[in-house]
């Protein structure tokens, strides 16, 4: 009982610790370096390439750059050009970083309220909280504006090259980790159907009625019309309906592998699409939900098909493989 006793105790003491170590900046700017590796702050002018998650004093999560696998590329607004700016904001978190550093700082909402006159955000109350690595520093010194931007564009590029070069590997896993042995066509699509369901295949200019859940290869959701996943997933949205699509083949503008892939599928049939970005969003992100780059994984049941007229003529692209590729056993 005693040894529980000061274990609790020491618990405590650290949770305490952890508490008070914020130390206190100007505009009620909190702040707590994890690794401050002694280079040279940012100063106006330069640009910032960070990994930062942004969260409230609730504990929502609000953004992540690990979640897109892309740092966020951030300039530091030199004093004379800053416009409703104020000691302890976000150009001030910005000054405290060099390279290598990693901090988590918390902005006072209160501050930010009454020196920029807008009011605070409804989702949190005290501070919305940043905690930040400091990936790479680009330093403006007597370099050009187009000679900075050259170097961040470069940069960028290369983080856009690793993760068009681990597309694959993602596949992969995700393959291998769920035990999956999924069809191949031709354009790259892989699907495994669950339940075959009955009747024919749709073809352009029949509608597809469908539930479905899209997710990344690490599981993370980014869209779904069943309400309870959306709620689990932290991504329900009272604005918008919750009940199956209709997706018109041919017409109704999706990416490929969602016009491919349909029509693999027959009236009550469950299958997961394995979307490689090719037949995606490519090199394009969406959002804060879907990097470049990303392939995409969507669990489908058709709940009904709605053939169309006869001879109808698809107004985007068609589909462009058939399965080349059996089961693996």
């Amino acid at each position: 009982m005693k040894k529980s006793i000061l274990v609790l105790t020491a618990l405590a003491g650290l949770m305490l610790a952890s508490c008070q170590s914020f130390k206190k900046g100007d505009g009620g700017l909190e702040y707590k370096f994890f690794e401050e590796k002694g280079g040279e702050k940012a100063v106006g002018g330069d640009v910032l390439a960070m990994d930062i998650v942004v969260k409230t004093d609730r504990d929502s999560l609000l953004a992540s750059t690990y979640d897109l696998g892309l740092p966020q590329i951030a300039p530091v607004i030199p004093d004379s050009l800053v416009q409703g700016g104020y000691p302890g904001d976000n150009n001030t978190i910005l000054k405290m970083l060099g390279e290598g550093d990693s901090a988590t700082f918390k902005l006072n909402l209160d501050t930010m309220a009454a020196r920029t006159g807008q009011p605070k955000p409804d989702f949190a109350d005290k501070y919305i909280q940043f905690t930040i690595k400091v990936k790479k520093v680009f330093k403006k010194g007597n370099l050009t504006d187009s000679a900075l931007f050259e170097q961040v564009n470069q940069y960028y590029l290369a983080q856009m090259e690793g993760l068009k070069k681990a597309e694959e590997g993602k596949i992969a896993k995700y393959v291998e980790t769920n035990k999956l042995q999924p069809k191949k066509t031709a354009s790259g699509l892989q699907y495994v159907v669950k339940e075959e369901g009955t009747g024919a295949n749709p073809v352009v200019g029949d509608t597809v009625v469908i539930n479905y859940t899209g997710k990344l290869t690490n599981d993370k959701v980014f869209d779904t019309s069943n309400p309870e996943i959306a709620k689990k997933e932290g991504k329900f949205n009272p604005m918008r309906p919750y009940e199956p699509l209709r997706v018109r083949i041919g017409h109704t503008p999706v990416i490929p592998g969602w016009t491919e892939g349909l029509q693999l599928l027959k009236k009550g049939g469950k299958a997961t699409l394995i979307i490689p970005s090719s037949l995606g969003y490519g090199e394009r992100q969406q959002q804060n939900d879907i990097p470049p780059y990303a392939p995409l994984v969507f669990d489908v049941e058709v709940v009904d098909i709605i053939a169309g007229p006869k001879g109808d003529t698809p107004q985007v692209v068609a589909p462009t493989g058939i399965p080349v590729t059996p089961p693996t056993n």
